[in-house]
């Protein structure tokens, strides 16, 4: 008979956390907040000549601009690198333990699967965790690489993207269209139309009506993961963090510190100016074409994030023991919590089954209220957790994965 105390040892204790990790992830949580906002607000979903009406139009296109190039794409980024290193350290913690590290990285990326594909189906159709748990499954294919492979592979498929941009603009053809006209035809089937598209979750007064938006979210967001051939960026940032976390680099920050500041200086003096570039071209209908657009992205987005990383490092190692760190901690310890209470703050202020706030707020209030839920989320994640040793549903997260009741109180 199995031995339940060893087996508990195994799935209950809480493995060693590194502020810096929480912390770092707690700030991503911010970064997607603001970029994911937009979209529940249904301003994205507004035309110019909407935007262009409304009385904050001059303000709204400032930020607009500032999130194109501080934030659009930047802290998925982050995201993307901190679930690699947290596959590096499942792995690595259940190999201490003599466990089959992958078998537990499998159900855990099962159980993420359902709890993304449940958000992408039933709360918002801007889910991320669906993609993250298909792409994770990926990642123990790669754990015997060695790392100068590891990293090759990485920007193989950060690169990819621009070049099967490319080839749709050489040969006119991409798989997207497909997923494009299968979107279309769900519209039809709902009665999304383009003349109501962009109040359809304001006006609906009914979960029915939501959800209805929501099926047909669904298969636009399958068309703008192809489209943006978003799976390949991820899985490449995914081995990144692996790199990152195999070799143990957050643990070890103070001996690091030169080559953080070498990925500060590269990352800023490539991704500024060309996010500058990229926020034109975004603001302007990608004026140069859809290939100049992605290089674009590829050499703006990923620099930045990581600059933003290793800036984030350098100033936790300057400014240890400031506060700011365990507040930034707090949501980052329970990010999946926090992310699906985004999503749930989201609909209740801006779809009409609540507040119905949408379709009709500026974008500088959107972002504004975006800072506010974050704030909110911030205080209550540690309040929660003074009495509680997880979020409470990386708590059912954990023990779906274990298949066992583990204690929840500290």
């Amino acid at each position: 008979m199995k031995d339940k105390t060893t087996t508990q040892e195994q799935a209950g204790p809480v493995k060693q956390r590194f502020v810096v990790l929480d912390a770092l992830r707690g700030f991503a949580l911010l970064g997607i907040i603001l970029a994911n906002f937009p979209e529940f607000s249904l301003w994205t979903f507004q035309s110019d000549a909407h935007h262009m009406a409304m009385p904050s139009a001059n303000i709204d296109r400032v930020v607009q601009a500032l999130l194109y190039f501080f934030v659009d794409g930047k802290f998925y980024t982050l995201f993307s690198l901190l679930f690699g290193i947290g596959f590096s350290i499942i792995i690595g913690n259940a190999m201490s333990r003599g466990a089959d590290g992958r078998r537990i990285f499998y159900r855990r990326m099962t159980v993420l699967c359902i709890i993304g594909l449940a958000h992408l189906l039933l709360l918002w159709s801007g889910d991320i965790l669906l993609l993250y748990a298909l792409m994770g499954m990926l990642l123990p294919l790669f754990w015997k690489c060695t790392d100068r492979h590891l990293l090759g592979w990485a920007f193989f498929f950060l690169l990819l993207p621009v070049v099967i941009d490319l080839l749709r603009w050489l040969t006119g053809f991409s798989v997207a269209d497909i997923f494009y006209q299968a979107w279309w035809s769900a519209c039809d089937h709902y009665g999304l139309t383009e003349e109501n598209f962009g109040t359809w979750l304001r006006d609906g007064q009914h979960y029915a009506e939501m959800n209805s938006f929501l099926m047909q979210g669904a298969v636009e967001r399958m068309w703008e993961f192809v489209l943006g051939n978003r799976y390949f960026k991820v899985l490449g940032l995914f081995l990144i963090g692996l790199y990152i976390g195999r070799r143990r680099l957050y643990a070890t920050l103070p001996q690091n510190r030169q080559w953080l500041k070498k990925v500060r200086t590269i990352g800023f003096a490539l991704g500024l100016p060309l996010s500058f570039l990229y926020m034109w071209s975004s603001m302007n209908g990608h004026p140069w074409g859809p290939v100049v657009h992605s290089l674009l992205y590829a050499l703006s987005v990923y620099p930045m994030g990581f600059a933003y990383a290793a800036l984030f490092c350098l100033l936790y190692l300057s400014y240890e023991d400031s506060r700011i760190w365990t507040m930034l901690a707090m949501p980052g310890r329970m990010a999946l919590s926090n992310y699906l209470s985004q999503s749930l703050c989201g609909v209740i202020l801006f779809y009409g089954i609540a507040f119905g706030m949408g379709a009709d707020t500026s974008l500088w209030m959107t972002e504004l209220w975006a800072v506010g839920v974050f704030l909110l989320l911030s205080v209550l994640s540690g309040l929660w957790l003074r009495y509680f040793r997880f979020g409470p549903l990386e708590w059912i997260w954990r023990m779906l994965t274990y298949g066992q009741r583990l204690p929840l109180k500290t």
